[in-house]
């Protein structure tokens, strides 16, 4: 079954946040991950979200394999770097078909 990461981000420090990118260039595509789509919200529909988060949305061909990107040594580590320059919530959705 499918499964997807969908992250919300928020940058308070655009040059410390960018050493957490270029940490994670290319970790999902290793866990077997690829981009569905990442950039900025345009436009809120409902609910209180700020108008500068951005989204991304993974796709993972399972929920294991979404898990061992996340909980990866690599992952841990570059997540370390972005430490006060931004916040990132994820959410593992599994697709049930």
């Amino acid at each position: 079954m499918a499964a997807y990461i969908v992250a919300t981000v928020n940058i308070t420090d655009p040059v410390r946040f960018a050493a957490y990118g270029k940490a994670i260039a290319g970790l999902s595509e290793r866990h077997g991950g690829e981009y569905i789509v990442r950039g900025a919200i345009a436009e809120v529909l409902e609910g209180d979200v700020l108008p500068s988060e951005r989204v991304v949305v993974s796709r993972y061909p399972s929920a294991e394999a979404a898990r061992g990107y996340a909980k990866s040594a690599e992952y841990l580590a570059a997540a370390a770097l972005r430490v006060g320059a931004g916040t990132v919530e994820m959410r593992l959705l599994v697709d049930p078909n």
